[in-house]
């Protein structure tokens, strides 16, 4: 299963919950156990050396040129605040109480704007290009105002990108040997390999599953287990990750054209087994700029900037990808925004208790904990490194 970032926001249906007490999160199924109200069964993918010769196309939600009306941002003095009785509004008061109005004004606007279902649409092609015929185009139903948009970043100004590349090696071996025993991956692990669960996500189809580690900024505890190394390596990169998970794509299949419709985060990803690593067989289009994944090189890009994907190959594709907070946002809108998936995780953050509200945060905070790894050598609990191999020698003597 894979929840992208941006449905919590894009499906929550504020105006059908009036009152925080009744607001469930069922409706907003993540593959996390410790939040988890209903899960998938996981679902085995094939193997990485045989595919079918048939060609899968992955199906999209339709896509007309409606992506292609440009929208009108309404100024922030016309955005009302919300009303305090429905979820939504308490919320917003509690955006304004722990990080100020000003402080948080842009998330704030971003939340009134979501309320009012309005969809960001804007043309970023170059000078010259037909706004008719170029997919350079923003949409984005989670839109905080003022951030810049770009289809690919330079990885060379973010240091974290950079360590990730250098540990590539560590992070594909333990990869490879841990997905070498699907079967046991399977009955260890915490959904793994399993598809979209909303409508939106399930634009990615039957030929793209995830395998998470992290999901809104709580680390998957089993799944972390089982693949230490990597969940240590990119928690020492630095990363300002909300979300880490291994991806895979089936061989001849296409992502057909759509957003993400979220612009406050980014989309990174560590290019893992790449089929025909450097002969363009496997490709990702932003707007109108194609690049190739590439085994060992990290991509940072914009999602909420129209694209789609195809493995032309005939070999799985595997990635470690990662949604990251955007450039641009400060420290405190970062925060905000992170309380808004808080709540909707845990309402109880919301409540008019101070005694339960406390607890909540505690809750939040340990859940939000850097999980203890039994090993840090890889693989269902253990075996390898330096102690594995001082046990094994001295089993090996007292024989």
């Amino acid at each position: 299963m894979k929840l992208l970032f941006s449905t919590l926001l894009t499906t929550l249906l504020l105006k059908e919950h009036n009152d925080v007490n009744a607001f469930s999160p069922t409706i907003f199924k993540t593959s996390r156990s410790p939040i988890s109200i209903q899960t998938l069964t996981p679902r085995p993918i094939a193997s990485t050396s045989t595919s079918t010769s048939t060609s899968t196309s992955i199906q999209s939600t339709p896509v007309s040129d409606e992506f292609r009306i440009a929208s009108t941002l309404p100024p922030s003095s016309d955005l009302a605040p919300l009303a305090q009785h429905t979820f939504a509004g308490k919320v917003e008061v509690a955006l304004i109480h722990k990080f100020g109005a000003e402080q948080a004004q842009r998330v704030i606007d971003s939340w009134r704007l979501l309320d009012q279902e309005y969809e960001h649409r804007e043309f970023f092609g170059e000078d010259g290009s037909d706004p008719d015929v170029s997919k350079q185009w923003q949409n984005a139903h989670s839109y905080v105002p003022g951030l810049s948009v770009k289809p690919f970043w330079d990885t060379s100004d973010l240091p974290w990108a950079n360590k990730l590349a250098k540990n590539y090696k560590q992070i594909r071996k333990e990869f490879t040997a841990i997905t070498s025993d699907m079967e046991k991956l399977q009955q260890d692990g915490n959904n793994i390999w399993a598809g979209a669960l909303t409508q939106e996500a399930g634009g990615y189809g039957e030929g793209w599953s995830t395998l998470v580690l992290k999901d809104r900024g709580i680390w998957d505890e089993v799944n972390c287990n089982l693949f230490p190394k990597t969940a240590k390596l990119v928690e020492k990169s630095g990363i300002p990750a909300t979300e880490v998970f291994f991806a895979a794509m089936k061989p001849q299949s296409d992502i057909k054209l759509h957003s993400d419709n979220t612009n406050f985060v980014l989309t990174s990803h560590l290019g893992l087994v790449i089929p025909s690593s450097g002969e363009n067989k496997c490709r990702l289009s932003i707007g109108d700029e194609t690049r190739e994944w590439i085994d060992g090189e990290v991509m940072v890009f914009d999602t909420s900037i129209m694209h789609d994907a195809c493995n032309e190959s005939e070999e799985m594709r595997y990635i470690l990808m990662f949604r990251v907070w955007h450039p641009d946002l400060a420290e405190d809108e970062r925060e905000a925004l992170q309380f808004i998936y808080d709540s909707l995780s845990v309402p109880e953050l919301l409540d008019n208790d101070p005694v339960v509200r406390q607890a909540a945060e505690e809750h939040i905070k340990v859940m939000r904990n850097f999980p203890t790894l039994k090993s840090a050598t890889g693989g269902f609990g253990g075996g390898g490194g330096k102690s594995g191999a001082k046990a094994a020698s001295k089993k090996k003597k007292k024989r």
